[in-house]
């Protein structure tokens, strides 16, 4: 399940996407528009400025600004630093990998087999969706509306 942490990360990025011919945001503008709580969504802004995803700007006219275009934005960029691994268990994850205590075998492992195969499509269509085709898909979906 996506966390509200990256849905609200995601939801940010693209705002600022859609704004990124404007000036910076600021926090309370794109809280209120995205209906994201303001203390959290600092903490998610930080977080994607510190991995160099976001400018930031402080006094008048300061706020928030991309920092890559949104064709260069991947979510599976994002939810890793929102979230941590992509894999649904750590025996199956390629950047977080931990051995499930109570596997006696991995190599023979049916569970782990599966959750490699859900690892590698989920991270296949993560990689190739950037900041950008949400954009996009959402003027597609308004139009179909």
């Amino acid at each position: 399940m996506l966390s509200k942490k990256t849905k609200y990360a995601i939801k940010a990025l693209v705002v600022l996407g859609k704004n990124a011919d404007k000036p910076p945001m600021q926090i309370s503008r794109i809280a209120e528009e995205e209906r994201i709580p303001k203390k959290f969504l600092e903490q998610i802004l930080l977080d994607l400025r510190n991995a160099g995803f976001l400018y930031s700007k402080k006094g008048a006219g300061g706020g928030y600004s991309l920092n890559k275009d949104p064709k260069d934005i991947f979510l599976v960029q994002i939810m890793r630093i929102t979230d941590g691994p992509i894999a649904m268990v750590p025996c199956a994850s390629l950047n977080f990998y931990h051995k499930c205590d109570e596997c006696h075998q991995e190599t023979t492992c049916g569970i782990r087999d599966v959750f490699i195969e859900v690892r590698d499509a989920t991270v296949k269509i993560l990689s190739e969706t950037s900041i950008a085709d949400v954009i996009s898909r959402e003027g597609t979906l308004l139009l179909n509306v």
